[in-house]
């Protein structure tokens, strides 16, 4: 499991070190890993010698990690140029980065459209304006010369520990930021940069060590994000003596005579994720769609008997499916059954859900649900506030609600009532299509009615994760998460790269559950 940090937290980690003198240590170590990445990323397209690049250079300890790491390129025979964003930048990196060879341009009121031109055509950039201590965005003449290369669109940059105007700990962005190709980060990974809005503008993160990971390994993550090892021991497995009741009897309240196609999607997902047995309940217009589809699947017009957990609400709509999900809401709740709740259901929650309740919004629909609550007062939220805070907002509806909240997005970050929160990325632009949604709803529904006794086990895979039993849900929806975008990304490059449906997401599912399985089982080198 890959742990993320609040920029507090890596600068409390890295105080021993700093107060016994170690301080040179860290950033030398530093800024040789981020000169090697630039150097690795410069040899994919030219030779080293001769190539020029630009380091952009705050004040603080973050412009002396680029004004090193620049000293170490120049070298290797490198054209270095640093952009002074103040006079007091620290003085022992610039000077090697002037004994290398380097030449310096003050960054002044006036001059940062030409200095933008001058250095957006070299072979790259090194963003090292500000670090995790910084407070709020550029201002003034940076801010201007980095909007400026914003526009213009440089062929490479690497920001140096994260790009300046990232918050480091929760993800929020304080415009303008450069968005990096590479983020090279040290000590530890940067809560800010594995949720959204960060992470859309970090590119691909590269982690250095530097000596301060022991003073980490007490500390409670902020984020977590489960590895493809992670993925394939918690995914469920079937025993020898497995039947279709012990696999798994998923409920299922979806669809409407319009919306059809939802409950299609998500009782067939179910099935390729696992379920042992899919229990549909709706119109007989919907039922017909569904079993046509899934003729595996049982069509419930009365008691649907034994059920071990419930999808409730992917397409729902008029007054009798509504009053389905209600019945269906209130004999879990009396039962202790887990439910997965998504859109059409999300209006009718109860005051307070239990943690084995996972919500599967989208920024508008969490926008949506926290209005409704008499909790946050007169306090309005947007979706346009969830989108800018999406760390902040899917811990509130967790809180609030008392179940675990999963909040779809390029991001979807699932958290746990107690405040732990799991992060998965692994999907694609092209997944925001209709009835995406409903094929996740489908695999988390299977993968909850699955793994019910595993996450009770005080012996099983969820514990290894170090987790409280009530926080385990967050864990197995982060699961459903990353299956459903790697099922996603797989599709999008069977068509190189190109748009895909939600049944070709829908499709891919059972493969990368095999696969995670099969890495999982194979020996470690």
């Amino acid at each position: 499991m890959i742990s993320a940090f609040t920029g507090q937290q890596i600068r409390d980690a890295e105080k021993p070190l700093l107060d016994s003198g170690e301080g040179a240590v860290l950033m030398q170590r530093a800024a040789y890993g981020l000169a090697q990445e630039v150097a690795r990323q410069i040899k994919r397209k030219r030779k080293l010698t001769g190539a020029s690049i630009t380091v952009l250079a705050g004040k603080g300890n973050n412009g002396g990690d680029g004004l090193f790491a620049a000293a170490f390129l120049a070298r290797r025979g490198m054209r270095t140029t640093a952009v002074l964003a103040a006079p007091e930048v620290h003085p022992e990196a610039l000077a090697a980065f002037a004994a290398a060879g380097g030449r310096t341009l003050s960054l002044e009121p006036g001059n940062a459209e030409e200095l933008a031109v001058m250095c957006a055509g070299d072979d790259a950039i090194i963003d090292a304006f500000l670090g995790t201590g910084a407070r709020g965005g550029l201002r003034g003449a940076a801010a201007e010369l980095i909007a400026s290369l914003q526009e213009l669109r440089p062929s490479l940059v690497v920001a140096c520990d994260l790009p300046s105007g990232l918050d480091a700990s929760t993800g929020e962005v304080h415009w303008p930021v450069l968005d990096a190709d590479v983020t090279v980060t040290f000590g530890g990974l940067k809560a800010g940069l594995m949720t959204d809005p960060g992470e859309g503008c970090a590119g691909r993160v590269e982690f250095v060590s530097i000596g301060i990971e022991t003073g980490l390994g007490s500390m409670s993550p902020e984020l977590r994000r489960l590895t493809a090892r992670d993925l394939g021991r918690l995914l469920p497995k079937p025993d020898r003596r497995a039947h279709k009741y012990s696999r798994g009897v998923l409920g299922v309240v979806a669809g409407s005579v319009r919306f059809a196609g939802a409950a299609v999607l998500s009782v067939h997902a179910a099935a390729l994720a696992g379920a042992g047995m899919v229990r549909y309940v709706g119109p007989e217009s919907a039922a017909r769609a569904v079993l046509s589809r899934t003729p595996e699947a049982l069509w419930e017009t009365g008691d649907p008997g034994r059920v071990q957990a419930w999808v409730l609400g992917p397409g729902v709509d008029g007054a009798e499916q509504l009053r389905r999900v209600g019945d269906a809401a209130k004999t879990a709740m009396v039962a202790g059954l887990p439910v997965v709740v998504d859109a059409g259901a999300l209006g009718a929650l109860p005051d307070r859900c239990p943690p084995h309740w996972i919500l599967t919004p989208h920024a508008g629909e969490l926008a949506t649900l926290l209005d409704s609550l008499p909790s946050l007062g007169e306090i309005a939220v947007t979706r346009d506030d969830v989108e800018a805070r999406p760390l902040h907002f899917v811990r509130l509806a967790a809180e609030l609600t008392g179940a675990t909240v999963l909040l779809k997005g390029a991001t979807t970050l699932v958290a746990s009532p107690s405040g732990v929160v799991f992060s998965q990325s692994e999907g694609t632009a092209w997944m925001a299509t209709a009835g995406s949604g409903d094929v996740l709803s489908g695999v988390l529904g299977a993968l909850v009615a699955q793994s019910a006794e595993e996450v009770r086990d005080d012996d099983g895979a969820y514990a290894a994760l170090g987790l409280d039993q009530a926080d385990r849900w967050a864990a197995v929806a982060a699961v459903a998460a990353s299956v459903h975008g790697r099922a996603g990304a797989e599709a999008s490059a069977n068509f190189e790269g190109g748009p895909l449906t939600a049944s070709a997401i829908m499709a891919g599912v059972p493969r990368i559950i095999g696969s995670l399985a099969a890495e999982y089982d194979r020996p470690r080198p």
